[in-house]
């Protein structure tokens, strides 16, 4: 099968010069400059390619700087003594300088399966694909038409072959080639999709998202690994609000998280502010440069589904304390089949769930273990996003939001010793004010005092 006509586009070169755009080499990483550099001088053609000359020209801070080239990776490996060799799907040059890792990928081709070189499809969907070709080739390879664009070191151009820079201009994602042999070779761009238009401002041709209601199973045959990477990607980049939004706009969301969708689905508008306002503080969070987990996000976006299982289980005489576990346990085994989250992430998102029925007991025991439980504070910062589920539950959070303040031994002496009724509820106690120390009278001819 020739991939050049399944991707039916043909490449025609726009050169925009230097000042036409606004890309400058002060806003590029040094590591990237350097491969750029050294590739040239070794005899290569190599251009900084993909979404960091996307974001470059919107005025944006790349994340990552990838390189395209026409050396072949072994001999990328020969000009770099940090450089190491990965994947098998696509084989990929890594340099590595420090932290920073700069992707070098050679030019992909579009020669046809079982030629030259090494490339197999299964049922339309690209498994390996190492063949090489020219720049043209590449170009049209790529997925849409933004991240189809090269900066050219040698002369600061942007070489645009597929008319990536109008559509910058347009504000539109568009696909490169038939939307559904595209999608069909990796559903995971029906993913990206949502996740650029949302990151970029930007809204989705038509054509390039209609075939996402029908062609949204196939997100089912993705390496679960592969969906964990995406979601952080859209979750935990500072546009999780904006992305999760563009999810369910375009009818994704129930094949990425489908406990979500169904939980959102009943119409519980109290979950879905605790759902966005979850997204919103992490993006707040990334905004100021501050620490995130996925646990605490995952656990939001389940919460509804876990909850609703929890009090069907309840409701027929499951233990409380059992029934939790076994709700988590559902939802997770349940969602880990689509999105592989790391057991050291579903263990931190049981425990927050399994710690909020906790809150509802007010004893004095149970008060300080939960405290002192190393999930008590991630516990609560979840117990504070429930606040819009009733009344009852929004004066719960400020009961422990005071709680909290208040020495030890005035929180201790307000609540009951135990032995009370799960639920027991008792009034926040107040600090009193500490009495202010008396003047000690200085009696005559004492000289302690004097200067």
């Amino acid at each position: 099968m020739n991939l050049e006509s399944r991707t039916d586009a043909t490449p025609t070169l726009r050169v925009i010069p230097r000042d036409q755009h606004i890309i400058s080499r002060k806003n590029i990483s040094k590591a990237a400059l350097r491969v750029l550099y050294r590739l040239n001088e070794a005899g290569y053609t190599a251009y900084l390619v993909g979404g960091a000359v996307r974001d470059l020209l919107l005025g944006l801070r790349p994340k990552d700087f990838d390189v395209a080239t026409d050396a072949t990776p072994d001999e990328v490996k020969k000009l770099f003594r940090n450089c190491r060799l990965i994947g098998r799907r696509f084989r990929l040059a890594h340099v590595v300088f420090g932290p920073e890792i700069i992707e070098v990928a050679t030019f992909r081709g579009t020669g046809e399966e079982g030629g030259e070189g090494d490339r197999h499809i299964i049922d339309g969907r690209i498994v390996r694909d190492n063949i090489w070709g020219t720049i043209e080739e590449d170009a049209v390879r790529r997925d849409f038409r933004v991240n189809a664009m090269y900066y050219d070191i040698s002369d600061f151009s942007v070489r645009d072959y597929v008319g990536g820079m109008q559509d910058l201009e347009d504000r539109v994602l568009r696909l490169i080639g038939d939307p559904d042999t595209r999608y069909h070779e990796d559903p995971v761009r029906m993913l990206r999709a949502a996740r650029l238009a949302a990151k970029l401002g930007m809204h989705i041709d038509a054509a390039a998202m209609a075939p996402f209601e029908t062609l949204g199973p196939l997100l089912a045959d993705a390496a679960p690994a592969r969906l964990f990477d995406e979601s952080l990607k859209m979750f935990l980049a500072g546009n999780g609000l904006k992305s999760f939004r563009m999810l369910e706009q375009c009818g994704l969301l129930k094949f990425l998280f489908p406990a979500t969708a169904r939980a959102l689905r009943r119409g519980d508008e109290a979950l879905r502010a605790l759902v966005e306002r979850g997204l919103a503080n992490t993006d707040a969070r990334i905004a100021e440069d501050k620490s995130v987990t996925p646990a605490f996000l995952f656990a939001v976006l389940l919460w509804g589904e876990v909850r609703d299982v929890a009090h069907q289980l309840i409701g027929r005489g499951v233990e409380g304390n059992e029934a939790w576990a076994r709700a988590a346990g559902q939802v997770v085994g349940e969602q880990c089949q689509r999105v592989a989250i790391p057991r050291r992430f579903t263990f931190t998102m049981e425990e927050i769930w399994s710690l909020q029925p906790r809150f509802e007991q007010i004893q004095r025991k149970r008060v300080f273990r939960l405290m002192a439980h190393p999930r008590f504070r991630a516990a609560f910062d979840f117990l504070l996003l429930r606040a819009g589920e009733s009344p009852a539950m929004r004066e719960l959070g400020e009961w422990w939001a005071h709680a909290q303040q208040l020495p030890q031994d005035v929180l201790a002496a307000a609540l009951p010793a135990g032995g009370g009724s799960t639920g027991d509820y008792v009034a926040a106690p107040v600090a009193a004010k500490p009495p202010r120390p008396r003047r000690r009278r200085r009696r005559p001819g004492d000289k302690s005092g004097s200067a």
